[in-house]
């Protein structure tokens, strides 16, 4: 018997590739090698694009705990712990989600579930190989090892990835020895936290925001207070020497000292753990040779891992992957994939990549120490007076400033960007975009005069969803929408011409396959 895929790690990416997977008909097979979902504490949150998409999903209100949609961050922001003022942007596209790594795995692991997937905790991907139909892979289990078969076998198992490592594919980048990271939960003076703007005063320093990177001339210090958690205290310094001994807040206080120039008195974090109290010494910026070798494919952390910038890159990056291949690796399976479909994965996936490789080294050179260093960091704090530049950074740092190539997607500026959240009144009463886009189906969204797309035979698909409604402010009047959430085409016209649906139809064919006989009899 063939499985159609299977996932190899449990961890977010790999969980919400087996959603997307389902969502589509298919169901995975998720292989996770740890018996019990893994309480270490790893990121504190998403950041970006991938808050929306999450919405999309329907996922942003049990992992955020409000039914509100995400909000905008419109204040005090950071890039390379500078001050990024989005007070200044008539849309800003920061979203933030402050929420544990260890909730994110629960969430997306009780909707797997909810959808069918076969989850198999204890089971680790030994050994693959893989011929023209099917893959091979070798499982090691708490009873007997056993081989699975399956049409296709996707990797989210890591930065140390063994789907990766067995297929060969080389994993090129830079190491970074130099850096030394040290954080613990820990309590801070009652006193000194500003109940107004949560921010950290410490005497002869200065206030320290919540959440955002402080830089000085020796170091990095930051302090997040977590809801539901004691604050994380960490701090970044350069050149430091090898240590043998276990990491301890005693470490930690001295390098608070050596950072800021004065004292913090760390105490012992209150409540149950698990607490983090580590010290990480240098980093890896990578990104695989290729994305896919046959039957194979990698998602998040097997596919790139980043260094030295904050807001949980891989995890930000891998979620986005796995939406992005889900609905692709399904049309394969169906049999029902445009050419060249399922290589847009790696294609669009590695631009988006190598743009948080950017991301990653433009940060981590402004918040190095020393003078030259500083003189750099003034005159961008010019520059971040200019709501342009600030419009720039933060669409970089928040991801929106990908945009996929869509062909004949037509010239609208939405064309191959995600998709904003449109206020939209249907037939059935007011409703969001983004809930719109619960199934993961692609959405030919017509807001045209008389619902004119709507009425057109020539564009029917059995693969797309038509919804006809009226925007609540300024919108396109038309959209096609990948299952991803973005455009694949789009339209300003109350009415589009026959050239403009000419273009949708190539666009509908490129992304969707074949429209319906009826539709091609139409359009000889």
């Amino acid at each position: 018997m063939i499985t159609d895929v299977v996932i190899a790690g449990g961890g977010p990416n790999g969980l919400m590739l087996a959603c997307e997977l389902s969502l589509a008909g298919v169901r995975p097979i998720v292989l996770e090698r740890l018996p019990e979902p893994s309480q270490e504490p790893k990121a504190n949150g998403l950041l970006g694009q991938v808050v929306k998409m999450l919405d999309q999903r329907g996922l942003h209100e049990p992992l955020s705990g409000s039914p509100l949609p995400p909000q905008p961050n419109s204040g005090y922001f950071m890039f390379g712990a500078m001050g990024l003022d989005l007070s200044l942007l008539q849309d800003s596209p920061v979203h933030a989600l402050p929420v544990p790594q260890r909730r994110i795995v629960q969430v997306l692991q009780e909707r797997a579930l909810e959808l069918g997937v076969e989850i198999r905790r204890g089971h680790e991907m030994v050994g693959l190989s893989q011929d023209d139909d099917a893959v091979t892979i070798d499982v090691a289990s708490p009873g007997d090892a056993y081989q699975l078969r399956a049409r296709y076998l996707v990797g989210a198992d890591g930065a140390h990835s063994t789907t990766r490592k067995l297929s060969g594919i080389e994993f090129p980048g830079i190491t970074y020895d130099r850096m030394t990271v040290c954080s613990a939960h820990a309590t801070v003076p009652a006193d000194w936290i500003d109940p107004a703007t949560g921010a950290l005063n410490v005497p002869g320093h200065g206030a320290v925001l919540p959440f955002l990177p402080h830089r000085t001339e020796h170091g990095g210090f930051s302090y997040a207070p977590m809801p539901g958690h004691p604050p994380l205290v960490s701090t970044t310094e350069w050149d430091r020497p090898e240590t043998g001994a276990p990491m301890s807040l005693e470490e930690l206080r001295q390098s608070i000292r050596r950072v800021l120039g004065v004292e913090i008195p760390l105490g012992p974090p209150d409540g149950a753990g698990p607490h983090v109290l580590r010290r990480l010494t240098g980093g890896n910026t990578r990104i695989a040779e290729r994305f896919a070798d046959g039957r194979v494919f990698l998602i998040g952390d097997a596919a790139h891992v980043y260094a030295a910038t904050g807001g949980g890159p891989g995890l930000n990056l891998g979620l986005q992957d796995a939406v992005n291949l889900g609905w692709k690796l399904a049309a394969q399976i169906r049999g029902n994939a445009p050419s060249g479909l399922l290589d847009s994965y790696e294609t669009e996936r590695r631009s988006a990549a190598r743009r948080m490789v950017l991301n990653a080294q433009a940060q981590a050179a402004l918040i190095a120490p020393g003078g030259d260093v500083t003189g750099l960091r003034e005159v961008f704090t010019e520059l971040l007076r200019d709501p342009s530049t600030v419009q720039r950074l933060a669409e970089l740092t928040a991801g929106a400033d990908i945009r996929y190539d869509m062909g004949t997607g037509g010239t609208h500026p939405l064309t191959g960007r995600f998709v904003p959240d449109l206020e939209l009144h249907t037939p059935a009463g007011p409703v969001r975009l983004a809930e719109l886009t619960r199934t993961a189906r692609p959405l030919l969204l017509d807001l045209t005069e008389e619902a004119s797309l709507a009425r057109t035979p020539a564009l029917r698909h059995d693969q797309v969803d038509i919804i006809t409604a009226h925007p609540q402010s300024h919108a396109p009047t038309a959209l096609l929408l990948r299952p991803d959430g973005y455009v694949a085409w789009a339209s300003a016209s109350p009415r589009p011409d026959p050239t403009e649906i000419g273009t949708l139809r190539d666009a509908l064919r490129r992304w969707f396959g074949a429209l319906e006989p009826a539709a091609a009899e139409s359009n000889p």
